[in-house]
């Protein structure tokens, strides 16, 4: 990114002193430009040791600016409420399935996922998913926004120590949920997090880091029960109005965390990081005043890459878990997603 600001800024200088000479992207070929490009030069050249300066006997750049990679992504979202009276309630989402292409140019990516049951029967899946990061040796921060109205399956309904097992369509979800983490990493010249989960260094010897953040994020979630069967309907908390469970809160959080890179074999890289986020929720949950509660968020993902020359393949799994208490209902909502990834490395200059 720092780079491309860079290049933007030089064009401005060559448009008004271009006197026909050939110019090249070469940092140095830039830096005789005159003082100004040379400030310029200079300044990216210390952001990018200050930012990215690992001890290159655990961590390496991979030498190439640019990147191309498919991808083939698997998602599941799973529902469960713990109600009054000892009653028990679990939905699971339907799958949704992509598959995409991305194109990466340093810290810049770009890319367009198809959604696979679309593109085979036509059938439309009410879900989006936006996601945007940046990861560097200090530190990584993502945004995400997440909208979903696929529908679910009743499995399991009734008192929580022997619940029934149903097979039930369940259509009434409407949920929107976004945003933002910052976290920074203690050991980090030796640990990379973005050579397990993003390709862009090369984690050379086995280590772990401490890390530490914050996390702001919006919870609305929408649970309209109307059309179950009566007999379901009558076993739901009264406090539920209109038979709906709903949640509209905005939570303020602190992200602790761990993660740890191991190098069991020449080119490859298996990856485990677990961060509990703690905070306060302020908002409604299943009430019509606002308040203030605890809120508890957890975000456990795993990776394995393997990295050859140019080539690099990759598999990472990410696991969410949100818990929403009230005085007399718990819920916790869950998402599993699974990404394949193929790619290959190269420079245009």
């Amino acid at each position: 990114m720092a780079k491309r600001i860079l290049y933007i800024i030089l064009s401005v200088v060559i448009l008004t002193n271009f006197d026909g000479a050939a110019f090249s992207f070469n940092l140095d070929s830039i830096a005789e430009m005159g003082k100004f490009p040379r400030f310029i030069v200079n300044t990216y050249r210390w952001g990018d040791k200050f930012f990215n300066g690992y001890d290159t006997l655990y961590v390496q750049p991979t030498g190439y600016k640019f990147n191309a990679k498919i991808l083939s992504s698997y998602r599941q979202d799973n529902y469960r409420f713990i109600m009054p009276e000892n009653m028990f309630m679990r939905m699971d989402g339907e799958p949704v399935s992509t598959i995409g292409a991305q194109l990466t140019y340093l810290a810049v990516s770009a890319g367009y996922d198809w959604n696979v049951k679309q593109l085979l029967t036509g059938q439309h899946q009410k879900f989006h998913e936006y996601r945007f990061g940046f990861s560097c040796m200090l530190f990584s921060a993502e945004f995400y926004a997440t909208s979903n109205e696929v529908g679910t399956t009743i499995k399991r309904f009734g008192n929580y120590s022997q619940p029934g097992k149903y097979q039930l369509p369940f259509n009434g979800l409407n949920n929107f949920t976004w945003g933002i983490d910052a976290y920074y990493f203690f050991n980090h010249k030796k640990y990379s997090q973005a050579a397990a989960f993003n390709f862009s260094r090369i984690q050379r010897r086995s280590q772990g880091a401490w890390y530490l953040g914050f996390s702001y994020y919006n919870q609305d979630l929408d649970f309209n029960f109307t059309e179950l069967p009566p007999f379901m309907r009558d076993q739901l908390p009264t406090t539920w109005e209109d038979y709906q469970y709903r949640v509209e809160t905005r939570n303020y959080a602190v992200r602790v965390g761990y993660g740890y890179n191991w190098v069991f074999a020449p080119n490859w890289v298996l990856a485990v990081s677990e961060s509990p986020i703690v905070g306060l929720r302020r908002g409604h949950v299943n009430t019509t005043y606002r308040k203030t509660s605890f809120s508890l968020y957890n975000r456990l993902k795993g990776a394995v890459v393997w990295n050859h020359n140019h080539w690099f393949v990759g598999m990472t799994v990410n696991y969410d878990l949100a818990i929403v208490n009230e005085k007399k209902t718990t819920y916790a909502g869950s998402t599993i997603n699974t990404q394949l990834s193929a790619g290959y490395r190269f420079n245009l200059w």
